[in-house]
């Protein structure tokens, strides 16, 4: 897999990944996508294997230490110089998941985060998702205010 910058041309494959991984009351709709590309760019890295992507992963910046709900819809929340990154979402298509694809990205995005100083890396999860962040370093905070598509969340903090 080639790890790559995201561009507007990779919105369709964006949008159509996010929805084969999430129930449609969770899943990011395409003009979220196509303003957090627009907004944040350097927040977003896609996956690629033979020209096709199959995976990426975006976030945000901000000062809070949580994630309020709004902050998954619109990126009027992101502060450029904020000291924390928000994770919206790591989506690997599903024909191509358990085979470490998601593990490549996040390190990459971890590094990244290093390389530019951010104090910490937040993320929602579900339940079953807790084991897996923690291998990254994340701590579970506990269940999440976020209630984004009806879901339960847990809160998750990477201290860099």
């Amino acid at each position: 897999m080639i790890i790559r910058d995201v561009s507007i041309e990779d919105l369709d494959s964006i949008s159509s990944i996010e929805a084969d991984c999430f129930p449609k009351a969770e899943a990011a709709a395409k003009e979220v996508f196509k303003e957090r590309i627009s907004v944040f760019p350097e927040g977003f890295l896609a996956g690629e294997i033979d020209g096709k992507i199959i995976g990426f992963i975006n976030g945000g910046l901000t000062d809070s230490n949580s994630i309020k709900d709004e902050f998954f819809e619109s990126m009027d929340f992101h502060n450029p110089n904020g000291k924390n990154m928000v994770i919206f979402g790591l989506d690997v298509h599903p024909n191509h998941q358990k085979k470490g694809y998601a593990t490549e990205l996040m390190n990459q995005f971890i590094s990244i985060c290093r390389d530019k100083n951010i104090s910490n890396i937040i993320l929602t999860c579900k339940e079953h998702l807790i084991k897996y962040y923690e291998q990254f370093g994340y701590v579970n905070e506990d269940v999440s205010e976020s209630v984004h598509g009806g879901a339960k969340w847990y809160d998750m903090t990477l201290k860099l």
